[in-house]
């Protein structure tokens, strides 16, 4: 359409339609520069008295003697240029001329194109049959078709090739005379040819020359076929002066299917589809022509490589569908096995393969920073061989030094000095637990895969994998699901203890996690799940804030959101300006008339027409880099999909994570229980204690237990989170339990406690959110009998503050063996006798910008001021007077500050209500 346009502007420069069409055409095009052609001469030409004749046509030859109109004499000795219609002499006219012979035939036209010959064949035809060819038939006037109807012709070259074949049905001596040209030729051959040249013979001359013009006209303009009523051409040719040029319209005259000559005569750009329109055409139109057949050329390749990636594509994408299809149905039959063999494998040697994968969907691992640091923040999972029939095999994400793997060879080492309480018991455990990296982490660094797809592409560490597990009992315990651990696992031939990808598909999002609690009949916040369109979004929070005036925040949650990253929330009441006239009607009205009042129809048309202006303005994302502004968060809250939800209309408000169990036998277990630390705001954890202490364990396990019973329901099998929030109701002074979010996957916080209970040798009871923890044996001397005999150990209270996610930019300014010799001297370190103190947690030695650490003792007050004496301590030790650097330790003693300080105030108020929680306070 654009190249039309270029040729109409170009053909009709000033046309107003034109000139508008050149408004749109912004683009520049550059063209290559093309030279120009110089046209090739066409036919030979001869000059007589200033007259150029084409010498294309030979003259008639003279009729037979016979013929009605014999030439005179006088007529003969005229010469041969009078008998071509031109009426004057040459200068030698009275030189007597010979008379030509008399022939008996027509001379043919010697200088008539022969190279159209096969047009004439494509005219007249050569009709294959089964037999053999058959000759083609003359076109003439016998051959009648007979129509009913006018016919529609979508094409006028159809039309045209149509109507040039059809003669008329009503027989004419001449109509035999009727000339076909085709493609600008003359079928000099024809019968309707010969016979016009017989019987025309005084005006020959003429109709010579208007055929010639006619010829021209017709290839010029590329027209296909052509039919002259031979009886019109002799009639206009015998008024025809031959210095004279024919019109076009005198041409059109004569022609039998002129209409549909006209219309392709009429076409733009016609004139340059003929002979010599290539040369004829503006050089700029040559060279779009010539561009335009590149860009053809480029476009049929692009087509075809297209075509062919995607018939490749399309084979790989059924082998691959073919393959998880696969994979799946291994799963499931080896999960089958697993169930049935628990008992006996949950008490034989068996080994625990650690995948700590995040197998979010892509769009998420871009955006987790440090994906490999933050996939291998778990490595408390290496404390399962605290069960002696257990090794364990640690798939980690990162190269690690020597230096690194003698840390956790000493530090799992202490297992036997636990028990007794004597550091020279220390054991080497080496050959009970291994860390193995896969060859693949480096291969694929800006495609941001998971662990477990860097495994798969690891066929080393598979090979090693095989070896470690021969002969053997094993299982996968994966992190966040992704189809590639069941690939791995159909690799080494081993069941996955954790939920297929279906399942997780289903419930690992925000919005399933909302079903599920639903059916499970537990308490929730108000909220909305399910949210895909910014109406949706409108219409559902103007009813939530309309039923729930309370609420002063509100959270917007996107489905595959992480850690708070995906979450924003908006502080609506104090920002609407309805708000005092909507509870001065909720007054007027009362609480019975205020439901079926108009009042309040007209108050959530105000809500929903100031929440867009609002939440512009106020809504504050967790992740400001992620989501610097609300527009950018809306559009992926929308395309994703996600909830809305209260937050708890309270000053004193508690998170808390219980890790849960469900056993391949269907048993529900909770193996975990802790209150989270915000260092970093109140909608990102940074942190626990353990085990829980702020909601009273019987309603905390009633609730796990439905929860648990609906996952197990829906297929879920495996280790899996729920969070909980709890608060004091502002009106009945009441505590509150909301369940707010659910994860199917291996928590930091399950890992920190396997190490915590390794330390110790301890025992959790989620059951009563209690951890005791045996003393170290003591050696006691009897007065009569010098032998040494060992006290059984006395079980003692234990709790544990610990985090995953500190962070110092500094930290990478001093090697771990120097930082924890400083550490040592300050006072920071573990008592095995007293099963007591900090342990540090590495997770690398390359950038070593991240910390755990983990601080135990008999006392939650004790072990905070702990915990924050030791960030003080560490921050002191790396970090010069004028380079503080980047931390989050300052945060986090904030935080705890903050607890103690309410711990202190709320000491004796629940002393006589809660006696439970007032001796964990005094602890």
């Amino acid at each position: 359409q654009q190249m039309e346009m270029d040729v109409k502007i170009m053909l009709d420069p000033e046309n107003m339609e034109n000139k508008a069409g050149l408004k749109h055409q912004s683009d520049e095009t550059r063209l290559p520069l093309i030279a120009k052609k110089k046209s090739a001469p066409m036919c030979s030409q001869k000059t007589v008295k200033g007259h150029t004749v084409t010498n294309l046509w030979s003259f008639p030859a003279f009729p037979h003697m016979d013929s009605p109109l014999a030439l005179a004499e006088e007529d003969t000795r005229k010469g041969t240029l009078s008998q071509t219609g031109q009426r004057f002499l040459l200068p030698a006219a009275e030189r007597t001329v010979p008379s030509p012979p008399v022939l008996s035939r027509a001379a043919p036209f010697q200088e008539f194109h022969r190279q159209h010959k096969k047009s004439a064949e494509a005219i007249y035809g050569a009709f294959p049959s089964r037999k053999g060819s058959i000759a083609p038939l003359p076109f003439s006037s016998s051959m009648v078709v007979a129509r009913k109807t006018k016919p529609v012709w979508s094409d006028p070259a159809q039309q045209l090739e149509c109507e040039g074949q059809t003669p008329s049905q009503t027989q004419d001596p001449c109509s035999d005379w009727d000339i076909v040209v085709c493609h600008g030729t003359v079928e000099q051959k024809a019968p309707g040819f010969l016979a016009l040249q017989q019987h025309s013979h005084l005006s020959w001359g003429n109709i010579v020359a208007f055929l010639e013009h006619t010829e021209k006209l017709l290839k010029d303009l590329a027209v296909p076929l052509a039919t002259i009523d031979g009886k019109k051409l002799a009639q206009v040719a015998s008024d025809f002066e031959l210095p004279e040029n024919p019109t076009k319209s005198d041409i059109l005259s004569v022609i039998k299917n002129h209409s549909a000559v006209e219309k392709i005569l009429n076409q733009p750009g016609q004139r340059h589809k003929g002979r010599g329109g290539t040369e004829t055409a503006d050089p700029e139109i040559q060279r779009l022509s010539q561009c335009c057949s590149r860009q053809q050329e480029w476009a049929s390749g692009v087509i075809a490589a297209s075509w062919r990636c995607w018939n490749h594509m399309a084979r790989v994408k059924n082998t691959l569908k073919e393959s998880r299809q696969r994979h799946l149905e291994n799963f499931s039959i080896r999960a089958k096995h697993l169930a049935a063999n628990w008992n006996r494998i949950r008490t034989s040697r068996r080994t625990i393969i650690h995948i700590p994968s995040l197998g979010y969907s892509r769009c998420i691992r871009e955006q987790i920073p440090d994906l490999a640091l933050q996939q291998n923040m778990q490595m408390g999972r290496l404390c399962d061989i605290l069960d002696a029939n257990v090794d364990v095999i640690y798939i980690c994400p990162l190269d690690v030094s020597e230096e690194f793997l003698q840390y956790y060879n000493k530090l799992l080492g202490l297992q036997a000095a636990v028990r007794s309480g004597n550091p020279e018991d220390m054991s080497d455990l080496q050959d009970r637990f291994k860390i193995l990296t896969p060859e693949a982490i480096n291969s694929f660094p800006e495609h941001h895969m998971c662990l477990a797809t860097q495994l798969k592409y690891s066929p080393r560490t598979l090979q090693r994998i095989q070896v470690l597990i021969q002969s053997r009992d094993a299982y996968v315990v994966g992190g966040v699901p992704h189809p590639d651990e069941l690939a791995v696992a159909d690799v080494l031939d081993v069941p996955v203890l954790g939920s297929g990808p279906e399942v997780a598909q289903l419930c690992n999002t925000k919005s399933g996690t909302k079903r599920i609690f639903a059916t499970a009949r537990v308490p929730t916040p108000p909220g909305e799940c399910d949210i895909h369109s910014k109406e949706q979004m409108i219409h559902a929070l103007s009813q939530l804030v309309m039923g729930n005036m309370e609420v002063q925040r509100w959270l917007f949650k996107v489905n595959e959101g992480c850690g708070g990253n995906g979450t924003a929330y908006c502080d609506v009441i104090s920002h609407l300006e309805c708000y005092h006239w909507i509870q001065e009607e909720q007054q007027r009205h009362g609480l019975e008339g205020w439901s079926e009042s108009r009042a309040r129809e007209l108050a959530l048309v105000k809500i929903s027409q100031e929440l867009p202006g609002l939440l512009a303005q106020h809504v504050q994302p967790v992740n400001e880099k992620r989501f610097p502004t609300w527009e950018k968060f809306l559009q992926t809250f929308l395309s994703q999909g996600g909830v809305i939800e209260a937050f708890p209309f309270s000053s004193s408000v508690t998170n808390l994570t219980v890790d849960m169990l469900i056993e391949p036998t269907g048993e529900i277990q909770i193996v975990s229980s802790g209150d989270q630390l915000h260092a970093e705001g109140p909608l990102q954890s940074s942190g626990t204690t353990i085990p829980q202490r702020s909601v009273d364990p019987a309603v905390l396990n009633s609730l796990c237990w439905k929860i648990g019973k609906t996952c197990k329901s829906k297929g879920v099998l495996g280790y899996f989170s729920v969070d909980f929030v709890a608060f004091t109701h502002p009106q009945t002074m009441e505590q509150q339990v909301w369940a707010t979010d659910l994860d199917l996957c291996y928590s930091d916080q399950l890992a920190l406690t396997q190490l915590m209970l390794y330390l110790t040798d301890g025992n959790l009871d989620c059951g009563s959110s209690c951890l005791e923890a045996p003393l170290g044996s003591k050696k006691v001397k009897s007065q009569r009998n010098p032998v040494v005999c060992l006290q059984p150990p006395p079980g003692s209270p234990r709790c544990a503050v610990a985090s995953s996610q500190l962070r110092h930019s500094s930290l990478s300014g001093t090697s771990y063996n120097l930082l924890l010799q400083r550490c040592e001297a300050r006072g920071v370190g573990f008592d095995l006798q007293e099963k007591q103190g900090t342990v540090f947690i590495l997770y690398e030695d390359q950038k070593r910008h991240r910390l755990g650490m983990i601080t135990i003792g008999e006392h939650l007050q004790g072990v905070l001021l702990t915990f924050a004496r030791n960030l003080f301590i560490i921050h002191q030790e790396i970090s010069a007077p004028n380079m503080q650097g980047e931390t989050n330790f300052k945060m986090a003693i904030q935080e705890i500050e903050a607890i103690l300080g309410v711990t202190a105030e709320n000491k004796l108020k629940l002393e006589e209500e809660q006696p439970w929680e007032a001796d964990a306070l005094k602890e």
